[in-house]
């Protein structure tokens, strides 16, 4: 039987090409993958915040966003990584800003439009840190409609103008708000994508907490229960944008107008004629793939380790290439083989199986159609053992990303820097798993079926790889989160993979390290090169230039500089190897603030606990400014395996996060733990930047 191609597949060193020679280059042979030795990563920024999301320009400048807000702009000409924009956005949870795009003709007749998806602050309440032993962030698990009304919010799709190297705020044109019940977790991500038409896809979470349903399906309709414990209300509900694909077509003032082809015609009753596809958990990444004109799509899977009889089937990711609109069954079925039991909370009875082929949603809070469309079969499923249908995906978590397909152009027709990926890998859809490590790819056969999936780079280094697009120079650039918890982590980077079979030669790969990088003018400041290689051996130069002006400072490879006015400063390193081919590497100098350092006093780290407990905290915070209580946040995430579900945040030096009971999982087991992130932003002023300090402890389950 075929199986139709379906994915089964979420010191500052700053590298960048800036410079490549004319070379004579010819297409290697498409029968056999290049060996990973004909492959180089080269790191863009190794500072980049909580990374969420990137777009690459035209001219190969960089976008990536962070959920706190930030919006970088790495420029390869240089090596410089800037802040483009900081958004004022909402952050409870998994909120914040989610997404970045770049329009499909921008750069064409004056478009420089930037589109984001996050969280805009409005009225929702926050915890108040006179309040220690009250989180008033928290939006209540029981109650009434009143209760549940302040935490009703939006996350917005927006876009901006892209003036120079900044996102210019004024410009924006707001386009879609995506209803949300904020407080409470879980499932809010985003993730942008055109057509060849220019339709704009937008992916959006179920926005239901997962954590007290057993791993299974959340579908509790108890009166007085808080409606975002029920995904019915979302992915199943016809009337609601959430847990869905939506397609769209943006005007030239911001308004859009609805494709022809979405799932329910304009002006059909109880229906939203945004949807494209329905029935998803938390499509995170998606991708299209103009040429073949299909989406990509993977979905996040519930955490049940065993099915149940009672309950249905075990946790599964899914991929999917789509061309026609559909209902991929969440929260009623995993696939369209795969039915969950309809289980009444109020009695804990089991009911029947849902039926796929005719889903219906009776929930209260459904405000949509009764009769849902059948379930379409995803292309790849797998769950955390073994998979009898697709082997080569391992064993392990569950976090499946779409990722691009690559388009091949001959860089000796097109004229681009000699990085793009070899003809082997044209029209490949790639694949990749959070959780795992890896990036897959898939051969398909002329009728658009999988014939096989192969590993992609194996031996390359893909750190919880959060975004994957190929650049217009036909290099892979890639975002890893690295591990870790809704913060900063020291592995998290944006990176380029460049092919190197075409020349044969190496970009060198300058570290450019610096002691200190903040402090009170005058402030020197001794640079470092250490760590800088070529892979080729060849005899390399140095150029540092200390204060943008783009002057070269010192040509010695670890120099000592004085900075004797406050300021922004980004030293550059510049190396160039004999053949023509540099990279520059940049440490940002904050010269008249200095960075604040943050402890958590308590809990520290190993100290055991019960879910449930109420966890004191106590945060120290030293820095040059005066210390503000009110700017400190604790976040609490219950970690699971190598991830984590922010549950809440509390501001305030002092307080007390109760918490949370995880339902359906075995604390001895399921490698389950709490973790308390501290997090405290200084601010900053007279022109310089706000500066961040963090820590981190993990508490362990008590036996």
């Amino acid at each position: 039987m075929k199986r139709r191609f379906a994915l089964a597949v979420a010191g500052l060193t700053i590298t960048g090409l800036v410079a490549t020679p004319t070379v004579s280059m010819a297409e290697p042979g498409t029968t056999a993958a290049p060996p990973d030795t004909n492959f180089q990563k080269v790191t863009l920024n190794d500072n980049p915040g909580e990374p969420m999301d990137l777009a690459v320009l035209p001219d190969s400048r960089v976008l990536h966003v962070t959920r706190a807000g930030e919006v970088w702009l790495h420029d390869p000409a240089t090596g410089r990584n800037t802040i483009a924009a900081t958004l004022d956005v909402y952050r409870h949870d998994e909120e914040g800003l989610q997404n970045v795009a770049i329009d499909p003709n921008f750069g064409k007749a004056g478009n420089n439009w930037v589109y984001l998806y996050y969280s805009p602050p409005m009225n929702t309440p926050v915890d108040d840190p006179s309040t220690p032993n009250v989180n008033e962030g928290d939006a209540p698990g029981w109650g009434t409609a009143d209760d549940f009304a302040p935490f009703k919010g939006v996350i917005r799709l927006s876009r901006f103008r892209l003036v120079k190297d900044k996102l210019d705020l004024a410009t924006e044109q707001q386009i879609l708000d995506v209803p949300v019940d904020r407080g409470i977790c879980c499932h809010v991500g985003g993730d942008i994508a055109f057509d060849a038409k220019g339709n704009l896809y937008l992916s959006t979470g179920d926005d239901t907490n997962p954590f007290e349903s057993g791993g299974y399906t959340p579908l509790d309709e108890r009166p007085g229960r808080n409606p975002a414990y029920d995904a019915q209300r979302s992915s199943a509900n016809t009337n609601d944008l959430r847990g869905k694909i939506l397609r769209i077509k943006v005007r030239d003032d911001g308004s859009y107008t609805i494709p022809a082809g979405n799932l329910f015609p304009k002006d059909t009753p109880q229906t939203r004629p945004e949807i494209y596809l329905m029935g998803l958990r938390n499509p995170f990444r998606i991708e299209f793939n103009r040429p073949a004109d299909e989406l990509y799509i993977a979905d996040y899977s519930p955490d049940a380790g065993q099915a149940d009889p009672l309950r249905g089937p075990a946790g599964h990711g899914k991929w999917a290439a789509v061309r026609k609109a559909g209902n991929y069954g969440w929260p009623y079925c995993a696939t369209a083989q795969l039915p969950y039991v309809d289980y009444d909370f109020a009695t804990g009875q089991s009911g029947a199986p849902f039926n796929c082929a005719a889903p219906v949603n009776e929930s209260p809070h459904n405000t949509g159609l009764r009769e849902l469309p059948p379930v379409q079969q995803p292309d790849v499923w797998y769950t955390y053992g073994p998979s009898a249908q697709f082997p080569e995906l391992g064993t392990g978590g569950i976090g499946p990303m779409a990722g691009p397909a690559y388009q091949f152009a001959s860089p000796t027709t097109r004229g681009r820097t000699p990085v793009a990926w070899p003809a082997y890998y044209d029209g490949m859809p790639l694949f990749y798993e959070w959780t795992r490590d890896y990036v897959k790819g898939f051969h398909l056969d002329s009728s658009g079926d999988l014939a096989g999936i192969e590993p992609v780079l194996p031996s390359v280094t893909f750190d919880n790889p959060m975004d994957l697009e190929f650049g217009p120079d036909g290099a892979l650039y890639v975002l890893e989160y690295g591990d870790g918890f809704f913060s900063e982590n020291p592995d998290a980077q944006l990176a380029r993979i460049d092919y190197t079979g075409w020349t044969g030669n190496h970009t060198p790969v300058p570290q450019a390290s610096a002691t200190p990088t903040n402090g009170i003018a005058p402030l020197t400041v001794t640079f470092s090169s250490d760590g800088t290689t070529d892979y080729d051996g060849d005899r390399l130069s140095y150029a540092w230039d200390f204060d943008n002006d783009g002057k070269v400072d010192s040509r010695t490879a670890n120099p000592t500089f004085t900075y004797r006015e406050n300021g922004l400063y980004y030293a550059t390193l510049k190396v160039s190897d004999p053949g023509g081919l540099s990279a520059s590497a940049s440490v940002r100098i904050v010269v008249g603030n200095a960075a604040p350092v943050v402890e958590l006093v308590k809990p520290v780290d190993g100290q055991p606990f019960a879910f449930g407990d109420t966890v004191q905290f106590e945060v120290k915070v030293t820095d040059d400014q005066p210390v503000d209580c009110s700017r400190v946040s604790v976040t609490y995430v219950l970690g699971h395996d190598t991830h984590g579900h922010p549950q809440t945040t509390a501001n305030g030096c002092t307080g007390s996060i109760q918490t949370t009971v995880p339902s359906g999982h075995d604390p001895a087991t399921d490698d389950l733990s709490a973790v308390f992130v501290a997090s405290y932003t200084d601010p900053g002023g007279d022109g310089l930047p706000s500066l961040t300090g963090t820590d981190q402890v993990v508490l362990v389950p008590s036996a």
